[in-house]
């Protein structure tokens, strides 16, 4: 076992904190144990309750966490050992989820050196040549990533796609669990810490003030006037995607290590030299579930999990983390 000194915690600490999570409330904490072993700690206060009511995907949030630590020790030549799962209550706010030592030696993880380019893509995508889904499928090569790419399939999976998200966010604790976690002006306090600010969903100032408008007071007589669903549609830009990835992992699967593998699959598609963004709709709502299960013949010892959106950004991109002070995330 190798001892984590305070100093290499941090650095640690720093890069784990870059893993995506669910509305990018950061969960994840983490706890140096008195045996030497690193705890991952869940902080339970930071929920997302009604998008998220099972907790399915805070754990998958960990689970990403857990990959993002992976890859930062395996940076400096270290590798995760003798991992337990624990689930064990540390305070009335904290309980660790997992524990594990640490060992020197390890063969280098390609997708470590993504860690830092890999964001999240909102915007539209450069128009794609016709065989930009075979490249897609070809560089992303998983057997737990389906890849569509024909042209009219996208364009109705854009319009599902629209329509799952609307149906969730007609509910009134949903857009108010939403707009709880945007940070629309950069006035907010918590703009650079946590959740969705303007900047990671590709708003420019008229758009996120418009956008506080439409989600908030505004909603109930727009949607009575029938034009809600498409000042809030997001059809053009997944339409103007290369492809639709289809994130499937065994029905039972541990949350945790679903997490691991969405991460991996994430820093798959930047290494491949695309951007991605995920449509979580699409796996959440039933009926767009299956109409996507029986699109990619999924079969029923897979689950879906998770839907991205691939392409070529339109401009050229500068990733930003917007991230928890590490301080913050060491418990």
């Amino acid at each position: 076992m190798s001892e984590l000194t305070p100093d290499l915690l941090r650095e640690l600490v720093a890069e784990a904190r870059l893993a995506p999570s669910v509305h990018n409330i950061q969960p994840t904490r983490w706890r140096l144990l008195d045996d030497g072993r690193l705890a991952l700690v869940d902080d339970t206060g930071v929920r997302a309750p009604v998008a998220d009511p099972a907790g399915h995907d805070v754990l998958v949030s960990h689970g990403a966490a857990l990959e993002g630590m992976s890859l930062a020790l395996n940076r400096r030549g270290f590798a995760i050992t003798a991992m337990t799962t624990i689930e064990q209550p540390l305070s009335p706010q904290f309980s660790a989820l997992c524990s594990f030592a640490i060992r020197q030696g390890t063969t280098p993880d390609p997708l470590a050196e993504h860690v830092a380019r890999r964001m999240s893509w909102r915007g539209k995508f450069l128009a794609a040549p016709d065989d930009a889904a075979a490249l897609a499928q070809r560089a992303i090569a998983r057997d737990d990533v389906i890849c569509i790419g024909h042209r009219g399939t996208l364009a109705d999976i854009a319009d599902w796609a629209d329509q799952a998200e609307f149906s969730f966010v007609r509910g009134d604790e949903y857009r108010a669990e939403l707009l709880a976690w945007m940070r629309l002006s950069p006035a907010d306090p918590r703009y650079l810490l946590d959740g969705l600010n303007r900047d990671a969903l590709a708003m420019n100032a008229i758009e996120g003030s418009a956008a506080r408008f439409v989600l908030g007071r505004l909603f109930r007589p727009l949607d009575r006037l029938g034009i809600a669903a498409s000042l809030l549609a997001d059809r053009a830009k997944t339409a103007s995607a290369s492809a639709v990835l289809l994130f499937c992992r065994p029905v039972g699967e541990d949350p945790l290590t679903t997490g691991r593998h969405f991460y991996r699959v994430w820093l798959e598609i930047d290494r491949a030299g695309f951007a991605a963004c995920p449509i979580s709709a699409l796996a959440d709502h039933p009926g767009c579930n299956e109409r996507l299960r029986k699109l990619g013949e999924i079969g029923r010892d897979l689950r879906l999990v998770n839907v991205f959106r691939v392409g070529r950004p339109s401009k050229p991109v500068k990733p930003r983390h917007f991230r928890l002070p590490v301080d913050r995330l060491i418990v």
